[in-house]
C-alpha cells in the first residue's frame, strides 16, 4: 500500500502544482508522470512499458480528431454568418442575446471542444457587449452562464468533451445509450439555470438599451460581417462526414469497428476533401499540448490504480453500511468537489474505476451518466475548473469593455464565483436525481 500512496501523492502534488502553475502545466505532469513510473517499477507494481500499454490511446485519437474536425467548421466561416443571424433575430435585446447565445453555446459544445467553442463565439458575443454598453453585473452573469452552458453541452453527447469521449472510448457505454440517457438531464439542467437567472437574479435589470443603441449594434454588426461568405468547399465535407461518423456510432457495433476507427476515418475522409489544407492542419493545427498533458496524466492514474489505490477507495465506497443508491449519491458528491478542485480530466480518468465497482452492482447508465453530470457540476464550481474558463477571462481583458459610465469592466474568478456556485448546486441536484431515478427504475 506504500507505493499505492506514494503515487497518489505523486499525482496529487502534480495536479495541484499544474494548477498553481499554469504555464508550467505541461513539465509539472510530464515529470510527475516519469516518478510514477520510477516509484512504480521500484515497487514492482508495474513497469514503464506496462503503463505504456494501459493507455487509453483510442480516446486521444478521437480527442485530436475530433479537433481537426472543429478547425474544419471554424474555417468555413460558419460562426461569422451565425453572428450576424442571431443579432437581427434578437434585435440586439441583452436579455434575447443572453439566452439564445446559452443555448447555442449548449449546442455547439455538443460537436465541438469547449475550448475550440469559446474561441470562435466569445469574440463576436464581447463585439456585441462593447456596442451595447453593458454593465459589470450583466456581464458576469451573462458570461458565466455561457461557460456553464459550454460545460452541460460537452456533457451532453458522447463526443463533446472528454469525460464524454472517456466513456464511449473507452467501451464503458455505447454512442447512442449516453446520447439517450445524458442529453434529458443537462438540458433540464440548463433550462433550470437560464430560469433562475433571468427570472430572481435578473442581470439585465440596469441596462440602459434603448432602440437607437439596438439599432445602431445591428448596423455595425451587419457592416463587420458583411462579407462573410459561408465556405461551402469546408463546410459540406465537414458536416457530411459528422453526420457519417454519428450514423456509424449509432448503429456499427463497437465489437466490429470501434469508435475511435470511425472518428480516425470520417476525420481523415474530411481532410482528404481538400488534399492541401487537410495537411496544413494536420501540420499546424494538432492539439499537442493537451494531448501531451492528457498522456501524462493517464500514466499517474495507471500508476496509481496498478498500485491498488482506487481499488481500495472503491472497496472502502462500496463497504459503506448504507444503502447502494446512498453509495452511489456520496460518490456523484466526491467527484464533483474532486473536479472543482483538480478539473474535469484527471477526476474522471482517475475515479472512473471506482464507478466501474458501483456498476457492477447497480445500473451501469445511472452511474456513468450521473458520474459525466457530476464532473460538469465541478467543472462549473471556479473558473479554473474548465479549460475554457481562463480563456475567456483573458479574451475579455484584451477586449477592453466599459460600463455605461466608463468604469472598466472585467470578467475574472470572483465574478464568476455566483454563477459557479449556482450551477454547481443546479447540475449536481439534477444529476443525483437523475441517477436515483435510473436506479429506481
Amino acid at each position: 500500500m506504500s507505493a499505492a500512496l506514494a503515487c497518489a501523492a505523486i499525482m496529487l502534488v502534480a495536479l495541484i502544482g499544474q494548477a498553481l502553475r499554469p504555464q508550467h502545466r505541461l513539465l509539472i505532469v510530464t515529470g510527475g508522470a516519469g516518478a510514477a513510473c520510477l516509484v512504480s517499477a521500484l515497487a514492482g507494481t508495474a513497469t514503464t512499458g506496462a503503463l505504456l500499454a494501459a493507455v487509453p490511446w483510442d480516446v486521444l485519437v478521437m480527442l485530436i480528431a475530433l479537433g481537426l474536425l472543429s478547425e474544419l467548421l471554424v474555417e468555413s466561416r460558419l460562426f461569422g454568418a451565425l453572428a450576424v443571424l442571431s443579432t437581427r433575430r434578437t434585435q440586439a435585446d441583452p436579455r434575447r442575446l443572453m439566452v439564445l447565445f446559452a443555448v447555442g453555446m449548449y449546442l455547439i459544445s455538443g460537436l465541438v471542444n469547449n475550448l475550440t467553442a469559446i474561441l470562435i463565439v466569445l469574440p463576436i458575443l464581447l463585439r456585441l457587449y462593447k456596442l451595447l454598453g453593458v454593465t459589470q453585473r450583466f456581464l458576469s452573469w451573462s458570461l458565466g452562464l455561457l461557460l456553464v452552458a459550454c460545460n452541460l453541452g460537452g456533457a451532453a453527447t458522447p463526443i463533446g468533451d472528454f469525460p464524454a469521449i472517456l466513456l464511449l472510448g473507452q467501451g464503458r457505454m455505447q454512442f447512442t445509450d449516453y446520447l439517450v440517457a445524458a442529453a434529458p438531464p443537462t438540458a433540464v439542467a440548463l433550462a433550470l439555470l437560464i430560469a433562475i437567472v433571468m427570472v430572481v437574479v435578473r442581470p439585465t435589470r440596469d441596462l440602459d438599451d434603448g432602440p437607437v443603441r439596438r439599432r445602431l449594434t445591428i448596423a455595425v454588426i451587419v457592416a463587420l460581417y458583411r462579407n462573410v461568405r459561408l465556405d461551402l468547399r469546408r463546410l459540406v465535407p465537414a458536416g457530411l462526414a459528422l453526420a457519417a461518423m454519428i450514423v456509424a456510432w449509432m448503429t456499427v457495433p463497437p465489437t466490429v469497428v470501434g469508435p475511435e476507427l470511425i472518428c480516425w476515418l470520417g476525420v481523415g475522409a474530411a481532410l482528404a476533401v481538400a488534399p492541401r489544407d487537410g495537411e496544413r492542419l494536420l501540420r499546424t493545427r494538432i492539439e499537442m499540448d493537451g494531448a501531451l498533458f492528457l498522456l501524462a496524466l493517464f500514466v499517474m492514474v495507471g500508476a496509481v490504480s496498478k498500485a491498488g489505490a482506487f481499488a481500495a477507495i472503491a472497496r472502502w465506497l462500496t463497504e459503506l453500511p448504507v444503502p447502494a443508491p446512498l453509495q452511489l449519491a456520496l460518490f456523484l458528491v466526491l467527484a464533483a468537489v474532486l473536479t472543482g478542485l483538480f478539473s474535469a480530466g484527471p477526476s474522471m480518468a482517475g475515479l472512473l474505476e471506482v464507478a466501474a465497482a458501483l456498476a457492477a452492482r447497480m445500473s451501469p447508465t445511472a452511474v456513468y451518466v450521473g458520474l459525466a453530470l457530476a464532473v460538469c457540476a465541478g467543472s462549473s464550481l471556479f473558473l479554473t475548473a474548465a479549460t475554457s474558463g481562463p480563456m475567456a477571462q483573458i479574451m475579455t481583458e484584451r477586449a477592453g469593455l466599459r460600463d455605461p459610465q466608463g468604469r472598466t469592466i472585467s470578467f475574472g474568478f470572483f465574478q464568476f464565483m455566483p454563477t459557479g456556485l449556482l450551477a454547481f448546486a443546479v447540475i449536481l441536484a439534477v444529476g443525483v436525481g437523475y441517477a436515483m431515478l435510473l436506479v429506481a427504475a
